[in-house]
């Protein structure tokens, strides 16, 4: 019996040294997950970690997404150069949108110059509430894209590339046929070539010099 008891001291005894080093991990996995707490010299600890669904959208309002992304090899004397290739399309959801490409040894520098690229080439699409004014096929190379407008509740009826530029221009409703080539460069001009082509009612009866209802 004094063997029992003297196990059931010990193992009472190590479960409670155990408990504080429980609590402890637990602390040091919530200090991982969540807010760190200030640190020794004083200087507040980081904060809490960004979702993933913002990452699209950044803090100046513009939504940002990553097409495409090419390995480049460059032959010259001294051997081969490895490059990075990236196809950008920057929007705020609200009729502007741009497409970019740059090129530089790492991959987030590319990525950062195609941004930057797309930002200064951003143009203002003509929308009528959440879809296009009317039907438009756009062109690139051997890329074709037909635009057709739709009614509201339909969602973006389009492919990967065709998609990310109609959601960073902010359209709801359309769907869409791509022709020819699917090389996501040329999907994304001819969709671009195709957007920039519209033209409002307003637009045109301006241009004629008439009233929109007289059209």
């Amino acid at each position: 019996m004094e063997n029992v008891e003297n196990v059931e001291v010990v193992a009472t005894e190590a479960v409670e040294q155990a408990a504080p080093q429980q609590t402890q991990e637990h602390q040091r996995r919530y200090n991982r997950d969540g807010d760190r707490p200030e640190r020794r010299d004083g200087r507040p600890g980081r904060g809490p970690r960004r979702n993933n669904r913002d990452r699209d959208r950044e803090d100046d309002g513009l939504i940002k997404k990553l097409v495409a992304v090419n390995r480049v090899t460059k032959v010259v004397k001294g051997g081969r150069t490895m490059r990075f290739s990236a196809l950008c399309v920057v929007g705020d959801g609200k009729g502007m949108v741009g497409i970019g490409m740059a090129k530089a040894a790492e991959v987030p520098q590319a990525i950062e110059k195609a941004n930057l690229r797309a930002k200064k080439a951003m143009v203002k699409i003509a929308l009528v509430d959440t879809t296009i004014p009317h039907e438009t096929i756009g062109k690139f190379g051997r890329g074709k894209v037909l635009l057709m407008p739709a009614q509201p509740g339909t969602g973006v009826i389009a492919g990967g590339p065709v998609r990310n530029v109609l959601e960073a221009v902010g359209i709801k409703d359309i769907r869409t046929k791509s022709y020819g080539s699917n090389n996501p460069i040329n999907c994304v001009k001819a969709t671009f070539d195709g957007l920039t082509n519209l033209r409002t009612r307003e637009h045109i009866a301006e241009l004629r010099g008439k009233s929109p209802d007289e059209i």
